[in-house]
């Protein structure tokens, strides 16, 4: 097994790793010891990493059966298990879990550094399990009640007559596959049992709620989430790799580097169905993401 060092980035989020070549196959003690690690800390940081697409995909699946990209955007190309997340493409700036509007969103992601803006564009990654924890006991007892209906067809903040052409046409292709799935607000981590709010950008109502009552409950909660003690703020170095626990964290793309490139790469391990406080899995209302993504048992 390799000699890991672990070095926390913050009290509640975040740890770098050294000690280990992520680039060569990993044995099952030293993959234990990173699971072990995520567990604890939800983010892991690697730096200088030697690996193309083809290493970054070997590197995840040493936690689970991978994902292709997405279910509605393309891949890389040659790469069908690698999302560009590319600022050419459009710029995820809004809090979000990966993929929640399926009924296995991932159970962890990576992205690695590729071409870095000379200042700006920091990814934000927050511990919703932290945020879980914040909560007053009559808003937690609430909150383990509640269901929400997540979807990658909402009301986007830009209006339609304020996006050009090939805006528009990624919002169509986002949204070529409607889904909309219900989890719990509350979702129970199935390796740590840990409880953490599982809500973010996709989560568009509470079951069972008017849209404006929802967005209420879902605003104050989310303000949990994203307290500044709950979030990592990395900025990104060349040949980087994250790796984040997707089932108890929320991220967010900061817009802040004056529209210079920038382009990560992200490849995804399949998950598992969320479960709730009271045992209950989350069901699907429409939309089969099947080509998307494997279940993990």
């Amino acid at each position: 097994m390799a000699e890991i060092e672990i070095h926390k980035v913050t009290g509640n989020i975040g740890a770098r790793i050294s000690g280990v070549d992520i680039a060569k196959p990993l044995d099952d003690e030293t993959v234990a010891a990173l699971r072990a690690a995520l567990n604890a800390h939800k983010a892991l940081v690697f730096d200088e990493v030697d690996l193309d697409d083809e290493g970054q995909q070997a590197f995840a699946r040493h936690f689970g059966d991978l994902t292709t990209a997405h279910p509605t955007v393309p891949a890389v190309e040659g790469a069908p298990n690698v999302l560009p997340v590319d600022s050419e493409r459009g710029r995820a700036n809004h809090w979000h879990t990966d993929v929640t509007f399926v009924l296995n969103p991932p159970q962890a992601s990576t992205l690695r550094s590729i071409t870095i803006p000379p200042y700006g564009g920091e990814t934000l990654i927050a511990n919703s399990a932290a945020a879980y924890r914040d909560l007053p006991e009559p808003l937690r007892a609430l909150a383990e009640t509640l269901w929400a209906e997540h979807t990658n067809d909402y009301d986007y903040a830009v209006p339609d007559e304020q996006i050009d052409e090939e805006q528009a046409a990624q919002r169509a292709q986002f949204t070529s596959i409607k889904y909309r799935t219900a989890h719990p607000v509350v979702r129970v981590h199935p390796l740590t049992g840990e409880r953490g709010l599982f809500i973010g950008g996709f989560a568009q109502r509470i079951v069972g709620l008017s849209v404006g009552e929802s967005r209420k409950i879902l605003d104050l909660l989310q303000a949990y989430v994203t307290r500044p003690e709950n979030i990592l703020r990395w900025r990104w170095s060349p040949n980087q790799l994250v790796l984040f626990d997707n089932r108890i964290t929320q991220h967010y793309a900061i817009d802040n580097y004056d529209g210079l490139p920038r382009r990560l790469h992200r490849v995804t391990v399949a998950g598992d169905v969320p479960v709730g406080v009271e045992g209950k899995e989350s069901y699907s209302i429409a939309g089969d993401a099947a080509h998307y993504t494997p279940v993990a048992a």
